[in-house]
């Protein structure tokens, strides 16, 4: 898993050692299994210190508090859902676009059944819809990566349209498959299929259609 995300925004310090990097990787390990036990509210460093076995100090010493650990959490699993699409379409041909948005969706759904704390937390809106960003809704961050990688892979001409096209995806993607997953703990096959189908031909509809 990539390190880069525990050396920006939300850290005190930047871990500079082995060490020290290791630790920090510790509580942020620590604090994805905590918030998927016992919920944002529920979460105070004090158990996140226990859990990832270190003094109460050295949480301190990185991070100001909490939500702080929260953000590196989330920063961290922006660049790991963005490392899996990068690997996933280098080792994939696609004939269309679509097919890159539709790998974006497996990646993301993916990463509810499988990474601690996702389904919890997701890209950090149940802490702060600007955890991202300052002045960016989260999801408006994921679109607009997933707008440069479109531009960059596919060739979609990149326009304004596209990126307000994305965000309405992201977003309605995002609430749909967080549908799934309060319906069923691995995400209600039925609902995680509509919402495929609905951005599916949402996207071609505003993206595939030159402007008039």
């Amino acid at each position: 898993m990539s390190t880069s995300a525990v050396t920006s925004g939300p850290l005190r310090r930047v871990p500079v050692q082995g060490r020290s990097v290791a630790r920090v990787q510790r509580m942020l390990d620590a604090c994805a299994e905590l918030v998927d036990e016992v919920g944002y509210e529920g979460l105070t460093t004090t158990l996140l210190a226990e859990r990832a076995e270190v003094a109460i100090g050295s949480v301190y010493q990185f991070f100001p508090d909490k939500r702080a650990i929260v953000q590196a959490l989330t920063l961290r699993n922006m660049e790991a859902y963005l490392e899996r699409l990068a690997a996933r379409w280098a080792d994939a041909s696609f004939d269309h676009w679509w097919d890159g948005v539709d790998a974006a969706i497996d990646e993301y759904i993916a990463m509810h059944r499988t990474v601690p704390g996702f389904r919890t937390l997701h890209f950090g809106d149940v802490v702060d819809v600007h955890l991202l960003d300052e002045e960016r809704d989260n999801n408006a961050v994921i679109a607009e990566r997933l707008a440069h990688v479109l531009v960059g892979q596919f060739g979609v001409t990149d326009e304004p349209r596209l990126r307000f096209a994305l965000e309405i995806a992201v977003e309605a993607a995002d609430a749909l498959i967080k549908l799934a997953f309060r319906r069923d703990v691995d995400g209600d096959a039925a609902v995680l299929h509509e919402s495929k189908t609905l951005i599916r031909e949402y996207l071609h509809r505003h993206v595939d259609t030159p402007p008039s």
